[in-house]
């Protein structure tokens, strides 16, 4: 993260002064101008983000969106991906929470430089997993997250394929990934550059992207939310080099820019001087988590907490403007509730959802004036023209497609529609011999003439 040349010890006073207001500036959803809840699109809310979006974490259903497909530099917010790969390494166990690591000539150079948000790092030091972790997330540590690149792979450069291949296999092919920091290109040496890119080169992602990005790491690893809320931290502790981490996300709980209603506990914030303010935020409140993103916020002064408005807005917007709906496992979709069996003693079977699902949907609007279905078959069952009997009980005879009027149903993976699994709440029984041959004739007979 760059933080346009301002030293450390400014910006942690900036954020003590602004400890003490506090208790002033904390506020309730309704502090701000209740927004209109007539649509998900850019019109509902005026922000200062020249990309936003809402998706809950769970589904990735989009709830909210502001040219959420247009690629713009993510700066820091690319660490999530490098903590993405780190928390695989140690799932695979080539990397242990406290294993030390050696810092190299980069990350030790880059850590130096107190015009970046940096812990300074030392030559003659080792330093944990754990520890390096927690400085890239919670003080979006240049220094940090870079040595622990090279300690999977030797090189920035090789780190930075694993992201690119990371992201790719979310199916995001549009993102502009050249380091494994966020920072501008020209802030790094020539050897940690990713081969191609130019000193100008910052990553760039789409708000849709960083919303995927951000899915995945809290499906796979929801544990990283317990650093991602922490409020400050020392690093080095008891050691000449002791340094206070304040978390860069003013919108915990308790920081400057905390909002009561909203419960804020993640995710990763990002400037530059090309990116403006950005911000991965998180919540969850009555029992559901949504993850928001805004990229280009205002950043006209290092005080200015545009990213926060602008998020706190899109949260208020989404709680305040929808509700969740639960489609309960059992219910049947008009002009998809059946599908043809062949050789059964029913002609057909009725097709229900197999578990629940949730959806949001805007304050007053129901299920059955929303949402509608198409069904298809479940190929492996099939035979000729239907579902193959005899078939059990609850098996995954189809697939429904459920779909919302006006695009309310929209998902960040790109898909239009909700893909559910289609059960047979009752048995499908096999005719006996007799009834086929009945069937047969009677099917000749209709065909000939």
């Amino acid at each position: 993260m760059i933080f346009l040349k301002r030293t450390k010890k400014f910006v942690v006073g900036l954020i003590s002064g602004a400890a003490l207001f506090t208790g002033v500036s904390a506020m309730t959803l309704h502090d701000v101008k209740p927004v209109s809840a007539a649509t998900t699109s850019s019109s509902a809310i005026n922000l200062t983000a020249k990309a936003a979006l809402a998706i809950d974490a769970d589904t990735g259903q989009v709830i909210y969106e502001k040219n959420a497909d247009a690629v713009l530099p993510i700066a820091s917010m690319t660490k999530l991906i490098s903590i993405d790969v780190i928390l695989d390494q140690i799932k695979s166990g080539k990397l242990t929470w406290d294993q030390k690591v050696t810092v190299d000539d980069d990350s030790y150079k880059i850590s130096q430089d107190t015009s970046l948000s940096n812990v300074p790092l030392s030559k003659t030091k080792k330093y944990t997993v754990k520890e390096l972790y927690d400085a890239s997330l919670i003080y979006s540590a240049n220094g940090a997250i870079m040595a622990l690149a090279h300690q999977v792979s030797g090189s920035q450069k090789d780190f930075v394929t694993l992201m690119r291949a990371k992201v790719k296999s979310w199916g995001i092919n549009d993102a502009k990934i050249d380091n494994v920091s966020g920072l501008t290109n020209s802030d790094i040496s020539d050897a940690d550059r990713y081969p191609g890119s130019s000193a100008a080169d910052e990553n760039e992602l789409t708000a849709k992207d960083m919303g995927l990005i951000a899915k995945n790491l809290l499906k796979k690893y929801p544990e990283v939310l317990k650093t991602t809320s922490i409020k400050r931290q020392a690093f080095d502790k008891g050691t000449s080099d002791e340094t206070l981490m304040e978390n860069w996300n003013w919108m915990l709980p308790g920081l400057a820019k905390a909002y009561t209603e909203l419960p804020v506990d993640g995710l990763k914030t990002g400037t530059s001087d090309k990116a403006g303010e950005c911000f991965t935020g998180t919540v969850k409140k009555d029992g559901h988590r949504i993850i928001t993103v805004v990229l280009g916020s205002s950043h006209k002064s290092e005080t200015d907490v545009s990213r926060f408005t602008d998020t706190q807005k899109i949260m208020s917007y989404v709680f305040d403007s929808f509700d969740v709906k639960t489609i309960k496992a059992g219910t049947t979709f008009k002009n998809a509730d059946s599908l043809p069996v062949f050789h059964g003693k029913e002609l057909t079977t009725k097709v229900a959802l197999k578990s629940d699902q949730k959806v949001w949907l805007k304050k007053g609007e129901t299920v059955k004036s929303v949402v509608s279905a198409t069904v298809a078959k479940n190929t492996s069952l099939v035979k000729k023209t239907g579902l193959e009997a005899p078939i059990k009980a609850n098996s995954d005879i189809g697939t429904l497609k459920l779909t919302g009027k006006g695009n309310a149903l929209t998902y960040v993976d790109g898909s239009k529609a909700l893909s559910v699994t289609g059960t047979n709440e009752k048995a499908i029984e096999k005719a006996n011999i007799f009834v086929i041959m009945w069937r047969a004739v009677a099917n000749f007979f209709k065909n000939l003439f």
